[in-house]
């Protein structure tokens, strides 16, 4: 009976914690609680390669992470430029669980990163090779021929098959690992992404001026293809007032570096160059959509990403509300009837103080519902464990 009854206990309290929310790896985090890596870890925010890290949390991964003197020299072999260091990071990005035990078992291989995935580099450039070393010793080095091994001095974190952070003595590096594209004609970068009108418009109006003063600072720009402006419900750019139209350029971009990737965790609303408009992100898997509350149009594709610049590519054109075409005009009012004699007199309507007081009511109950879900957690857990304690 005693035995049925720790089972029945223990299954109930597996479900309980089976139920919690499960916290996915957040790398900065982790490496928050080492202060030799702080400048690796903050490389990792600006170049926003923790985002693509983070988002991999099905995927088995090895970071190598470097000491702050072995950061400062990769970030003197870059020329102190963001792009660049970037792909290093990237490569430094091991798409694949190793560790020492690992290594001594099935000794040298060739590893995938993300660097190579991004498809920045060809696969033999942008693998990286782990090589089985001397005694207790093993390391990774770049995937061309005669590359110096980094040998891994400390396995800082390690969760087998899933998860490792492992210390290289110096930073991987090839030649032609710190090229990165050229951003200084945004127009040809446009028309060779097939935005020749968006890149005309963006000209006529002065609006490529602010683009172009925006693109060392933080500028995330949303450029769509020529076909986009002829759609359904679009305004015709032809007929538009000049101040309309550097608006809707203006709500291609934000004043901040964003990726693809990165769009992915967040929440709400994004501002853009349009004073007073903002899009709303919508991310679903690996699509993101940004919408205006009239339009929504999915990021499709990433032209450049070269840190504080990235051009996307949309599907269809943003527009503002108040430009938008397709909506329905609004039904005018039917005009007041007069009350028979001797009818009741209508009820009075509720008073808008009356309705403001139930929805603060009611938003103040869901954020208590929400604000007592981490403290119900800990106690159904605590619960658990009192339980258990006391059938044992």
């Amino acid at each position: 009976m005693a035995t049925q009854r720790l089972v029945a206990a223990l299954v109930a309290c597996l479900l309980v914690l089976a139920a919690l929310p499960v916290r996915g790896r957040n790398i900065t985090a982790i490496l928050q609680g080492y202060k030799e890596y702080k400048l690796y870890n903050q490389y990792l925010s600006e170049t926003k390669v923790c985002d693509e890290i983070n988002s991999r949390q099905s995927t088995s991964m090895t970071i190598l992470v470097l000491s702050n003197d072995a950061m400062t020299t990769l970030a003197k072999d870059a020329g102190d430029s963001l792009p660049a260091i970037k792909n290093a990071l990237r490569l430094h990005s091991v798409l694949d669980y190793y560790d020492r035990k690992k290594v001594k078992k099935y000794g040298d291989e060739s590893a995938a990163t993300l660097y190579q995935a991004t498809g920045d580099a060809a696969e033999t450039t942008g693998n990286v090779k782990v090589v089985d070393q001397e005694d207790k010793n093993y390391g990774f080095s770049a995937a061309t021929a005669g590359a110096r091994i980094c040998t891994v001095t400390k396995e800082v974190e390690t969760h087998p098959f899933k998860f490792a952070i492992l210390e290289v003595t110096a930073p991987i590096e090839f030649d032609g690992l710190f090229d990165v594209p050229s951003t200084a004609n945004l127009t040809r970068l446009l028309e060779r992404a097939g935005c020749k009108v968006f890149a005309s418009l963006a000209a006529s109006t002065g609006v490529l001026k602010s683009y172009e003063d925006a693109m060392d600072k933080g500028l995330t720009l949303f450029a769509v293809n020529d076909d986009a402006f002829s759609a359904k419900d679009v305004p015709d750019v032809k007929t538009m007032s000049k101040a309309n139209l550097t608006k809707l350029l203006q709500l291609h971009a934000l004043p901040s570096y964003n990726t693809k990737t990165s769009l992915k965790s967040v929440k709400g609303s994004l501002r853009t160059l349009a004073p007073k408009d903002d899009v709303k992100v919508v991310a679903k898997g690996d699509d993101v959509s940004l919408d205006t509350g009239k339009t929504r149009s999915r990021v499709a594709s990433t032209v450049v990403d070269s840190v504080p610049f990235c051009l996307l590519t949309m599907d269809s054109l943003l527009v503002p509300p108040e430009l938008y075409v397709g909506a329905p005009e609004a039904a005018p009012a039917p005009a007041p009837v007069d009350a028979p004699q001797g009818s009741p007199p209508a009820a009075d309507a509720p008073s808008v103080a009356a309705d403001h007081a139930d929805h603060k009511s009611k938003k103040s109950t869901a954020s208590s519902a929400v604000a007592s879900r981490p403290v119900a957690a800990l106690a159904a857990t605590a619960v658990c464990s009192v339980v258990l304690a006391s059938l044992l």
